[in-house]
């Protein structure tokens, strides 16, 4: 006996909302494939100046967002039922609580037919290491600040962390004009100070605008309120910032990965390319040997590739073995990165505890961990006047020129050459605490190859660390110092101790 199914009658309504969901569905995925590049935002400024209420307000008035996210922020809506927008990029309990940013937030969003990744970062000072932190991903920062206070100590730290990372592009959004009922003087002297202080940096585009963050007006949608004002909304503006991509020009350069080595007789080098290009045939040379091999293949998950450029994550396979392993730094053989003896760096003091000579410091590079045989505070930045002053103190989220001297020579490029091979880190030696951020602006080569692999053991080096406390020259001294050294030697590290302790 056949079973008799009982259908449900056919809900034309329904039918239209699919059919329209599905079109919609097929317009936006149309819509993916044809966007102008991806722009990575950073947002900053000072403690309730606006940032997460500003880019909540782009997300709301440009953005796609889920229609059960707008009914929810609607239903959670104060008296006059204007919707908290800042909640769409707040996301830790504590931030909603407190009222203020902590952590870097990513969100992203897709408006006139280019891809946002908005970088939501903290305003206050003790998160000053979160700000630079996401900076360093940015194409363009918005920096903030309320039109009642204008420019401060905060805003001018973080031009000039934004200045030390390479961001070029920002944009200062002079916030809550509503609360100077909308005056264009009172925006005029800030935009003033904000060139002043620009003025300092190699920023190529520095320009303000007027906004209201609450009501939205000049995000995007021009204000009426303001009629005075002529310029670009922050969404136009948005919109004429270069996408990001990894150009294929400047020096070959892949820090080493890991060697990766296969059923057979290959061997292969695995990393990415930070700049330049690669191809089958190129000549490659080990930065810290001089070392040399031409690239038989390059490797890839979706198969092999004639060719590479930066930002690809490759395994080079070369026509004969080199010595070479993670840390190492390839490059092209007719421009090489400086085995750099000294170098002079920008850094933003990042620990909470003020710098102190004694203590030992690594220095991180992409790849490559260094201990520094000394470092030398030259000066640093006065906020109030944006001028430097000598001196050798560098505490919390103090921005200093040093000079750094490696305990060996270390593959580095300046920062405006490469980004990549151009930054690093300062480390504890003994708790592995991040200390300081910092960018190469010139560099010292080592003077001869053959001791380019070469760890220098100095007194000063033994003295921050195993021989602590001991007397420099004493028996004891001697004694621990010849242990590191073996100690070294036995990890593949060719090691000589240079001082009087010896």
């Amino acid at each position: 006996m056949r079973a008799t199914v009982l259908r449900k009658p056919r809900d034309a309504h329904a039918d239209a909302v699919a059919v329209k969901a599905s079109a919609a569905q097929t317009a936006r995925a149309a819509v993916l494939r044809d966007l102008d590049g991806v722009v990575h935002i950073l947002t900053c400024g000072s403690v309730d100046d606006g940032k997460s209420t500003l880019m909540g307000r782009l997300l709301w008035d440009a953005a796609d967002l889920p229609e059960d996210t707008r009914a929810n922020l609607v239903a959670q809506a104060g008296p006059g039922g204007q919707p908290d927008v800042s909640l769409l990029v707040d996301g830790l309990v504590a931030e909603r609580e407190q009222g203020i940013t902590i952590d870097i937030a990513w969100r992203y969003f897709d408006a006139q037919q280019r891809r946002y990744v908005i970088i939501d970062s903290p305003g206050h000072e003790q998160y000053t290491r979160n700000m630079a932190s996401g900076a360093s991903h940015a194409d363009v920062a918005i920096m903030l600040v309320d039109a009642r206070h204008g420019v401060k100590r905060q805003t001018r730290r973080h031009a000039a962390i934004l200045d030390l990372v390479g961001i070029r592009r920002v944009i200062l959004a002079v916030n809550k004009m509503d609360l100077v009922d909308w005056s264009e003087d009172r925006f005029r002297a800030i935009e003033a100070d904000f060139k002043a202080v620009t003025a300092r940096f190699g920023f190529i585009e520095a320009q303000a605008l007027p906004v209201a963050a609450k009501s939205g007006d000049n995000v995007a949608r021009r204000s009426v309120e303001m009629d005075w004002y002529g310029g670009p909304t922050l969404l136009d503006v948005l919109a004429r910032v270069p996408s990001r991509g990894r150009a294929a020009g400047g020096a070959f350069r892949m820090p080493v990965q890991t060697v990766v080595r296969g059923e057979t007789d290959f061997r292969g080098l695995a990393g990415t390319v930070t700049s330049g290009r690669v191809a089958v045939g190129t000549v490659v040379v080990d930065s810290a040997s001089g070392r040399r091999a031409t690239v038989k293949r390059i490797v890839t998950m979706d198969g092999d590739l004639d060719a590479a450029v930066s930002g690809q994550a490759i395994v080079l396979q070369l026509d004969h073995d080199i010595d070479v392993s993670r840390g190492a730094v390839l490059a092209g053989e007719e421009n090489l990165p400086t085995m750099a003896h000294s170098l002079d760096a920008r850094l933003v003091w990042l620990s909470n505890v003020a710098f102190d000579a004694d203590h030992g410091v690594l220095l991180r590079t992409a790849t490559d961990l260094v201990p520094l045989a000394s470092i030398t505070m030259r000066s640093r930045l006065n906020l109030e006047t944006m001028a430097e002053s000598t001196g050798t103190i560098c505490e919390p989220n103090d921005i200093v020129l040093a000079d750094l001297v490696p305990a060996r020579p270390v593959a580095l490029d300046r920062f405006v050459d490469n980004r990549d091979t151009g930054s690093f880190v300062l480390v504890d030696a003994l708790t592995g605490d991040t200390l300081a951020g910092g960018v190469v602006s010139g560099l010292v080569g080592q003077a001869l190859a053959a001791e380019a692999g070469q760890f220098v053991l100095t007194d000063a080096v033994l003295a921050r660390g195993v021989c602590a406390g001991v007397a420099v020259g004493s028996p004891e001294f001697r004694r621990r110092a010849d242990e590191v050294a073996l100690i070294l030697k036995a990890a593949g590290v060719v090691a000589r101790l240079d001082g009087g302790g010896r």
